[in-house]
């Protein structure tokens, strides 16, 4: 099973996690990030989000980011699915699911892979707005977020 998967279909969590644990009988801890699609950004309403990607530089700049985290905790697995292509508000966007011995390195893995996926993977993301459509920038809170990790 690939770690990394770019995708215009949705996921499901618990065939997904299934997955992730295939049976292996060391893990003790998997943990879980779904994040979706919301109806407000910066004061507006949000009616559809479309992500593009740039295909096989994407899925290498996440799959380095998960290999960071697997050097860094003692993961048994690591997965994310990050889908691209319109959106509507409620949808799942991406799913970063890790299992470990213990739920320490399971969450503190699934946050950094988070962390650094807002920041370093190659997405354009734009909304369309009773206004019309706009491009989101990044967010400096998503930069911020990763100033943590340098600390530890």
């Amino acid at each position: 099973m690939s770690r990394v998967q770019v995708q215009t279909g949705d996921f499901d969590l618990s065939t997904e996690i299934a997955l992730l644990r295939s049976q292996d009988p060391r893990v003790g801890a998997v943990v879980s990030f779904i994040g979706t699609v919301r109806d407000m950004n910066e004061g507006e309403r949000v009616a559809e989000m479309e992500l593009e990607h740039y295909a096989g530089m994407t899925e290498a700049a996440i799959e380095a980011i998960v290999e960071r985290a697997c050097q860094r905790w003692p993961l048994f697995g690591a997965r994310v699915l990050h889908r691209v292509g319109p959106l509507k508000p409620l949808d799942q966007i991406v799913l970063v699911a890790c299992s470990a011995a213990h739920r320490g390195e399971a969450f503190a893995a699934c946050e950094f892979i988070i962390d650094y996926l807002k920041t370093e993977a190659p997405f354009w993301k734009k909304e369309q707005t009773p206004d019309g459509a706009r491009w989101v920038d990044a967010r400096a809170t998503d930069d911020a977020a990763l100033e943590k990790w340098a600390a530890r």
